[in-house]
């Protein structure tokens, strides 16, 4: 089965700190808090469009700490979302939250009212990088939190950033190992963007940060797909949601309303070349065959793979096979 996210966004609530790079009004769109009434409204209008075949929904409670915000107002948000539990119309629930928000007694709360799966906004798993990012918790709470979770046999994910003030490519690749040591069962990969309002925008203006580029954002994102890939870990999104919002605030940094796409086009380009002929050969024509989803992937956004070849002398059509895996690629000369 498939998962979908019937997702609510509870923008800073209940978060103790106000991370240099947050402004979650500006991400998700939402600017007041939501109800028991908003997620029985989201709800069932999202069943009431039918599930695809093969598809399952869990709720899902995004944006801010859930875990933190008041016991009684996780209760009344529960209480809606549990009654779908129960009946069979949803798997489950998930909900996102702090590393030190995390105890034994929270996780059990949590399980009384059906929640199957709570991800936790590691971000990095260098403390240097944490502090200068505001976040105001350690990569220590992040692995005791993990363990709790794991323990209390409910569903792990672990989100990641890349491009936080201070870190590095070699950071965020050393932050995917601790991660994958944590064994999640799922991880988010969000590149940092600068946020109107938000204190990083105040320390791009005054030259104090200097935003990753999108170029080596995606380089790096995908060299980060792969690494999760060969441990068998899912990575279920990368990069922020495009909304009418998150453009408005947008002030710099590698955001793109398909990022993930590009960061499979660069995969899917690395596959290729790795596959084509000597160079000696140049010149032939090269077929490749994929999997039909993929073959926008293998041509590359605005052919952009397709240019590539051709600017190392090779002449390249991309075809689609069902009996071609999904992410594999054969290559023809």
């Amino acid at each position: 089965m498939k998962k979908g996210n019937i997702a609510l966004f509870i923008p800073h609530a209940g978060c103790p700190h106000q991370c240099s790079f947050c402004n979650q009004k500006q991400i998700t769109g939402v600017q007041r808090e939501i109800s028991a009434q908003d997620v029985c409204r989201a709800v069932e209008t999202a069943l009431a469009k039918g599930r695809p075949e093969g598809w399952e929904y869990e709720i899902a409670f995004f944006g801010g700490s859930f875990t933190a915000v008041p016991e009684t107002y996780q209760r009344e948000l529960l209480e809606a979302a549990s009654r779908y539990v129960r009946d069979g119309k949803v798997r489950g629930i998930r909900v996102s939250t702090r590393p030190d928000a995390v105890s034994p007694g929270t996780l059990e709360f949590l399980k009384r009212y059906g929640v199957t799966a709570v991800e936790l906004g590691a971000q990095s798993m260098d403390d240097q990088v944490l502090a200068r990012s505001g976040r105001g918790h350690t990569a220590g709470q992040v692995r005791q939190a993990a363990g709790l979770i794991r323990e209390a046999g409910i569903s792990l994910g672990l989100q990641m950033m890349v491009g936080l003030p201070g870190d590095t490519a070699a950071g965020a690749l050393y932050t995917a190992r601790e991660l994958a040591a944590l064994r999640p069962d799922t991880v988010r990969i969000y590149p940092t963007v600068v946020l109107r309002g938000s204190a990083l925008e105040t320390q791009f203006l005054q030259g104090e940060y200097t935003p990753i580029s999108l170029e080596s954002a995606v380089e790096l994102c995908a060299d980060l797909l792969e690494f999760f890939d060969g441990q068998g870990i899912p990575v279920i999104r990368m990069g922020l949601h495009a909304s009418p919002e998150l453009e408005q605030g947008y002030v710099c940094g590698p955001w793109h309303p398909a990022f993930r796409e590009l960061c499979e086009s660069l995969r899917m380009r690395r596959r290729i070349f790795a596959r084509l002929p000597k160079p000696g050969t140049r010149g032939c024509a090269v077929r490749v065959t994929v999997h039909p989803r993929w073959v926008s992937r293998a041509v590359g956004q605005k052919r952009a793979n397709l240019q590539a070849f051709a600017a190392q002398g090779f002449s390249v059509t991309v075809r689609g096979d069902e009996k071609i895996a999904p992410g594999e690629v054969d290559v023809e000369c």
